[in-house]
């Protein structure tokens, strides 16, 4: 069975640098992380972590907090919890997953939460151990996310450069931070524009049937219009309402989703969309926990992953 020594003798460094790495890896650069890495890799040499819990006096458990249901959002949590798991291992740290029905913050060493509500500020900011937000907020609490009011602006600028005379920003009926920052950079957008029309915000459920009803029932529709949604969800509701209208798109109806995850693909016509970086941002969600586990304190409280504009067939 490999040792510490065999690998700092395979990655020619000493084995106080393997064990920072191991322990420590935010304190290592990324060059020397991997060279430890391959090394471990090629022994096959696995930590022990049992020992290292003694050690340290930690539980080697992070705990990740679902404040909403799964089942409505799945391919987005799966991607997140991809990165996050990821990462973990590379901490060589265990994820134990813990939903709203089930909520169970017992012995761990730091926490990771996402699908916050207003109210859950109140007892997050309560929470005793290291602690990082998947979700930005206004509480001071560390978080990641993608930059809502960036992606949101560059949406409708990306509607208005393709010739469309009016857009609509259908937005998740919420008072949550990030659809308040995506509304904000829609609106910074028409107001910076030659557009002839104000601001026109409309805010429904996250549901596909939701837009869907909104298109055929409740909106009086004007050829020439691009539709910018606040999630991918929406934009199919969207396109299936245009659909069963018979109203060509995207030749005199845009379509523009936000998040690009999976729903995105299986639209027809397949969706434009701002694409966020769900696995990255689940990655770095951890490297702030860990430097929080250890060093008690973050050298940035907020990190923003920029949404990346998909241009598909939705728009013209």
């Amino acid at each position: 069975m490999a040792t510490l020594k065999d690998v700092a003798k395979r990655a020619n460094v000493s084995k106080m640098t393997v064990s920072r790495v191991i322990n420590h890896p935010q304190l290592v650069t990324a060059e020397l992380r991997e060279l430890v890495y391959q090394a471990m890799e090629d022994l096959n040499y696995q930590p022990n972590s049992v020992a290292r819990a003694l050690v340290s006096n930690r539980t080697m458990v992070i705990k990740v907090l679902i404040l909403e249901q799964m089942d409505v959002t799945e391919p987005y949590y799966m991607n997140l919890l991809t990165g996050i798991s990821k990462q973990l291992d590379k901490y060589n740290y265990a994820l134990q997953l813990v939903t709203e029905n089930t909520i169970d913050l017992g012995q761990s060493d730091g926490l990771i939460v996402t699908g916050m509500k207003e109210p859950d500020y109140e007892w997050l900011q309560k929470f005793e151990k290291p602690l990082v937000l998947f979700g930005e907020n206004h509480y001071n609490i560390p978080f990641v996310d993608s930059d809502n009011r960036k992606g949101a602006y560059e949406a409708t600028q990306y509607a208005i450069s393709r010739g469309y005379d009016n857009v609509i920003f259908v937005g998740l009926d919420v008072p949550e931070r990030f659809e308040k920052e995506r509304e904000q950079g829609y609106q910074q957008a028409i107001e910076e524009s030659s557009l002839q029309h104000k601001p026109k915000i409309i805010r429904i459920l996250n549901s596909s049937s939701r837009a869907k009803q909104l298109i055929r029932e409740e909106l009086e529709l004007t050829p020439n219009t691009c539709f910018v949604c606040g999630s991918d969800r929406i934009a199919i509701g969207i396109q299936q309402g245009l659909t069963a209208l018979d109203k060509k798109h995207p030749e005199e109806y845009g379509i523009i989703g936000f998040d690009g995850y999976f729903l995105d693909q299986i639209a027809s016509p397949k969706l434009t969309t701002m694409k966020q970086s769900i696995v990255d941002m689940g990655v770095a969600v951890v490297n702030q926990l860990m430097t929080l586990i250890d060093t008690g304190k973050l050298d940035q409280q907020e990190v923003y992953f920029d949404a990346e504009l998909i241009v598909r067939d939705s728009t013209k």
